[in-house]
């Protein structure tokens, strides 16, 4: 771990440098206007899956009566990365309840890699459905040891297409976010479950990062980051029609944005994530990280396709495309 709390904050950060955007405050609205319609029964959006936005990289997809969600984390515990000093050793916890309320019961988990802000309220998840959890090897050994039934992991490495009945999910082999000095943070994979369940954030290496492809029936296909990298080639044929995009943590990448919406064939959609302070609680109003520029990524965003609608979503707002 670095030894500078700023240096470590930087390596989460979700975002480079840039320009403006929507206020936040608008964010409804511009979701309203922009993406289709107010999710709900009847809503002239039709009966497409509904989209909420679980802050940080986090989903909860419903449609066709069922409940996905993609690295759902809602506990959001305090650890100093927002407010320095940052603590490695911030005991792992969960608040049952709230995710409860703001998850519901799961039919099926996806999880793009093994930090906390993406793993941590999963096994408790996982323990009161019988939901399928989707994810690395490294995942799957860090939830087996937190008490989650081998039967019930799905370990994938990217390339793997499988149908679930109500979606399709295709599965794509990713990269985590680089920090200014190319680095990211927590890296290592595991080739067995720990001898002791994960007590700390820093007992939760990254564990290679993946993406996932969703689509309900004839309903959008929706592209889910969970990181600011990736492989061109791997996303070559996805042709998404909405596209939620983790936020870049440095200008380590080349032509982050530009590479990424090329590769992608210039979604219709563009829903940029992983660009709030994720230990403000789910229910207020997101809060940017201060050192993000979520504005600089949207702006990248216009100028390169300008015909791509950018949605800044707003905490558990409802959203159909």
């Amino acid at each position: 771990m670095p030894e500078n709390p700023i240096a470590r904050r930087s390596l989460l950060r979700t975002a480079a440098a840039g320009a403006a955007v929507l206020p936040l405050a608008a964010a409804a609205d511009a979701a309203a206007a922009d993406a289709a319609s107010p999710a709900g029964p009847g809503s002239p959006g039709g009966t497409g899956p509904v989209f909420r936005w679980l802050g940080t990289a986090g989903w909860r997809i419903e449609g066709a009566g069922k409940n996905v969600l993609f690295d759902p984390y809602i506990t959001r515990f305090d650890t100093g990365l927002f407010k320095p000093p940052f603590n490695s050793a911030t005991p792992l916890t969960v608040d049952g309840g709230l995710v409860d309320r703001h998850a519901g019961k799961p039919d099926l988990i996806l999880v793009s890699h093994s930090h906390w802000d993406h793993i941590n309220d999963v096994p408790h998840l996982a323990a009161g459905s019988t939901a399928p959890v989707v994810g690395t090897a490294t995942t799957c050994h860090l939830l087996r040891a937190m008490g989650v039934p081998a039967s019930r992991l799905v370990v994938v490495k990217g390339g793997e297409v499988l149908d679930f009945g109500y979606c399709v999910v295709e599965v794509v082999a990713g990269l985590h976010s680089r920090n200014a000095e190319y680095r990211y943070f927590a890296p290592g994979t595991l080739t067995a479950p720990p001898a002791a369940p994960p007590a700390t954030i820093a007992d939760l290496p990254e564990g290679d990062t993946l993406a996932f492809q969703i689509r309900f029936g004839d309903g959008p296909s929706a592209f889910l980051m969970g990181a600011s990298d990736f492989v061109a080639r791997n996303l070559t044929g996805l042709r998404p029609d909405v596209a939620m995009v983790a936020v870049q943590s440095s200008s380590s990448t080349h032509r982050y944005a530009e590479r990424l919406l090329t590769a992608l064939d210039l979604p219709r959609t563009v829903v940029p994530v992983h660009w709030d302070n994720f230990e403000v609680p789910l229910a207020e109003p997101a809060v940017r990280d201060p050192g993000a520029d979520l504005d600089g990524l949207v702006s990248r965003i216009r100028r390169h396709s300008p015909r791509t609608r950018v949605i800044v979503p707003e905490h558990l707002a409802p959203l159909r495309f």
